[in-house]
């Protein structure tokens, strides 16, 4: 495994977390727009599209990792935590893509409304 190659995935996967945190942060208590919540949840349905393929991406590696390196266990056989670590991987992916859809639904249900910047412009 190459190691710039590994702290490159542990920096970007911090940096993802923390720009969902700062998302997190701008949007608590905050009012938004349908305009603004269409662009947010397009974002949104990304990112949940994406983590289902990280997921799957994970579960893929981990399987390699059996046969490219001498994996141990201190508790069970490796290929046991395997499969238990895979199906989970795969509920997230199934998980994460279900949520993609429903974001983006309630993306598609809002996509014609608009607001004005002043009650006086109506």
């Amino acid at each position: 495994m190459n190691p710039e190659r590994t702290d490159a995935m542990f920096k970007t996967a911090n940096d993802a977390h923390q720009a969902i945190q700062t998302l997190k942060h701008a949007t608590t208590m905050a009012t938004i727009p349908a305009p603004v919540a269409y662009v947010l949840l397009g974002s949104l349905s990304q990112m949940q599209d994406a983590v289902a393929q990280l997921a799957r991406q994970i579960a893929a590696g981990l399987e390699r990792s059996l046969t490219e390196f001498e994996v141990y266990d201190d508790a069970r056989d490796p290929g046991e935590s395997l499969i238990e670590a895979t199906a989970a991987l795969t509920a997230t992916a199934i998980h994460a893509t279900r949520a993609a859809e429903s974001t983006s639904t309630a993306q598609a249900a809002i996509a014609l409304q608009g607001f004005y910047l002043d009650k006086e412009d109506e």
